[in-house]
């Protein structure tokens, strides 16, 4: 049993299990009925997106500074109450059941979910 980090909008793996969002809005262009076979996600949890202003600053990071200013930023907004719990909640889940989280970003190393593995790793979680 395992969490993946995943792409939205990519082939699920078989063994994937429940895909969750973990995005600031839906899939443009795509009914809402139609996110999970499309293969973006099942449940969206805007919870652990970063919120407006760092979804902001991470497009306009060039830099590796920038980028790591970013991470600090998203880090501290992750230690919030609700958040916290929430990776709390999905690392434990990693023993017992297969699930995924995912942002749209083509590469993890520039996106929030590259952060969020950390995060899950941090406290405990099996990821795949």
């Amino acid at each position: 049993m395992a969490v993946r980090i995943v792409q939205l909008g990519s082939k699920r793996a078989p063994d994937e299990g429940l895909r969750i969002g973990t995005v600031r809005r839906p899939p443009r262009g795509v009914p809402k009925a139609e996110f999970g076979t499309r293969d973006y996600y099942d449940v969206w949890l805007p919870t652990l997106a970063p919120s407006a202003p760092l979804v902001t600053q991470a497009l306009a990071a060039s830099t590796e500074a920038e980028w790591n200013t970013f991470a600090r930023h998203f880090r501290a907004e992750m230690k919030q109450h609700d958040p916290s719990h929430v990776l709390d909640l999905l690392a434990a889940l990693s023993k017992t059941t297969n699930f995924s989280v995912g942002c749209y970003c083509d590469d993890e190393s520039r996106c929030h979910r590259s952060i969020l593995r950390e995060l899950l790793h941090e406290r405990g979680a099996s990821i795949k």
